[in-house]
Parts: C-alpha cells; structure tokens; sequence
C-alpha cells in the first residue's frame, strides 16, 4: 500500500473537482461518502470553487489548482505551477483520489499528475482510454445528474455515504443574515451568471423583480462584488439591492433565509439547494438540464429546451433576443413562485414549465 498505510487505517483521500462553486456544491454528497471511509479528506478544485469547498461537510482540507484545462479563462502551461502542485500533494500522502468531472471533460491530465505524485489508487469517470492512468475506470450511465454520476463513483470506488445521509446536498449552517435581509419573508432573485447565456438579460431581470414586488413579493437581490451595477439596475426601486454584500457563506444564509431564489443555471442556484430552499430555474438549454437541474430540492424549470442554443454549451446566445430565457413571461414566472411557496414541503422534488417532462 501506498505511502506505508497500515491495513487498519482508513485511507486518506483525495477528491478532485476543478471547476467552480457550482460544480464544487454538487460534488458535495460524493465528498460526504468519501469522508465517512476516509480518515482524512483532502479537496482539490479550482480557485472559483476554493469557498464552497470550506463550505462542505467532510472536508479537512482545501487545496487550490488554477488548472490550464479547466475554466473560462485558464492560465498558462508553467512549469513552476506543475512543480508547485506535485509538492502539495505528494505531502498530502494521499492512498486513494476521486477524480470528479463534468461527462464532457477528461479526468486524464490531473490524473497523470496524481501518478507522479505517487497516489497509489486513482478512480475516475473516463470515456478516454486511460492507459496506467487510472485503476478504476468507471462509466457513468447516460443522462445522468451530475450530483448521482459523482455518488455512483464514490460509491464504485468503495465508499457509501453513511446512515441517515439522504444524499441530497449540504454545506455547514449558514450564518444569520437578517441584519442583510431585515425582518419578514422574501423572495430572491439572483439576475447574474458567469456564463450570460445562462441567466435573463439585465432588462428582463428588472422587469421580473418590478412584476414580483407588484404581486405583493418582498424582493431582495444578490450578485457578486462585479456586479454590483447589474444589481443596482434589476432592483431599481422594488427590491433590496445586496450586490456586493455577501460572501460565499454569507450568501447562503440570504438564501436560506428566502422563500424561493430565482436564478439562471449558475452556482447561487446549487446554493439555494444546498441550503434547501426551492429554485425558480431560469434554464437556458445550453446545457442539459437532466445533468444540472438543481438537485434535492422542489424547483420549477422554466424555459424552452428546444431552443436552437440546445446543448450547443454557447457561453453567449446565439439567437437574437435571447428568447430561450427572456422569451418566459411574468405570469410564469409569478405562478412558478406562487407554485413553490404555497404548496406543502411533500411538494415533491420538481415540475417544469414551458418544457418537456
């Protein structure tokens, strides 16, 4: 066994999810299962997915990557980063990794890095020959979510997720937020995205939080530290304007505390329901939402999935007008959160407007 591990020990792990926050939170229940066989766990990702990574239960530690084949905007080949990263994790004296990707990405680069470093077991999701690469080549099935193919290799690998884990999503409690929020209920609208052709243009943003606050909704909005302008625009003068005002942690509690969050496919919506709070899914088809639907908690799809974007992964419409997302009317979107704010907890797990079951 690797690095002189005694047969008594449990191993310690390695789980490897380079992308983002989003990403990060539906590897959450994978992670969870790897802790509760693993006598340390250890998470590789991402610099975007460092915070949610301190933010899930099972976690010991965090370690960082900026991978050049991973991103919107990777970095540069150097070698002084190669170098850097072989230091980390040869002195994590790792026995196992999990290596975690999306089903359009190849597990192969970080894999052959961890050989180097002398992990002794290395499982992963490869549709690639992998050669020496891997000791566990797995094949997750067709269409599946992207938070259940984690758990499947988790649990290929050997490790189950402990009694009473009903698998959904978690991050440690939030903290309290109402000095943000104020008093009383409300509804969230998270108007940003990453990638703009997952969420409504600014314009249409604001024009379902004034249509919200109409019906009677107390609307608060949130966005990161950048978008603090597109905040501002979409609150206008119905809604809270918290752009810029939360962290990581603190931005889970807004949505904890919220009835409903309405948002585009983007990380704040795996928040929601990692905190289990409903989402409105504002889900443009880029992406298939079989795979990337939030997860666990009751929501209501909204969208066309048979726009001409469909799984076409464009980071930027291609159609003019945008009318995969923009095209969804208020009367939609007012009844898609009267749908999850007045029904009972039993509700179920999801209904879908303006698309196909």
């Amino acid at each position: 066994m690797s690095h002189g591990r005694s047969r008594s020990r449990p191993p310690r792990t390695l789980v490897v999810r380079l992308d983002s926050a989003g990403d990060v939170l539906l590897a959450g229940p994978a992670v969870r299962a790897v802790a509760a066989g693993s006598s340390r766990t250890a998470l590789l990702c991402g610099p975007q997915g460092a915070a949610a990574g301190r933010m899930l239960p099972g976690v010991d530690d965090v370690l960082t990557y900026d991978a050049p084949w991973v991103g919107l905007e990777p970095p540069p080949v150097t070698p002084a980063a190669t170098r850097q990263l072989m230091r980390t994790l040869t002195a994590g004296r790792f026995d196992r990794a999990l290596v975690l990707v999306s089903h359009h990405q190849s597990p192969l680069p970080i894999a052959l890095l961890l050989r180097l470093a002398g992990i002794g077991r290395i499982a992963a999701d490869s549709e690639d020959y992998p050669g020496a690469l891997l000791d566990l080549r797995h094949r997750r099935p067709p269409h599946r979510h992207e938070a259940l193919a984690a758990l499947d290799l988790a649990r290929a690998a050997g490790f189950t997720l402990p009694p009473g884990d009903d698998g959904r999503l978690r991050v440690s409690p939030p903290p309290r937020t109402t000095r943000l929020t104020g008093p009383g209920p409300y509804v969230v609208v998270h108007p940003g995205a990453a990638v703009p052709a997952r969420a409504w243009s600014p314009g249409r943003a604001a024009r379902a939080v004034a249509a919200l606050s109409a019906e009677g909704y107390r609307v608060v909005v949130t966005g990161g530290s950048a978008e603090r302008e597109l905040t501002a625009r979409v609150a206008g003068r119905h809604a809270l304007d918290l752009g810029g005002a939360t962290d990581l942690p603190h931005l889970a509690g807004v949505l904890a505390g919220a009835r409903v969050v309405v948002a585009g496919n983007t990380g704040p919506a795996h928040l929601a329901a990692a905190v289990g709070t409903p989402v409105v899914s504002l889900f443009a088809p880029v992406v298939p939402a079989e795979r990337w639907a939030p997860y666990g908690v009751p929501h209501v799809l909204l969208g066309d999935p048979h726009a001409a974007c469909a799984e076409t992964r464009a980071r930027h419409c291609p159609v003019p007008g945008h009318p995969c997302l923009d095209g969804i009317g208020d009367a939609e979107v007012l009844a898609a959160v009267a749908a999850l704010t007045e029904e009972p907890s039993d509700w179920g797990e999801q209904r879908e407007r303006g698309a196909a079951v």
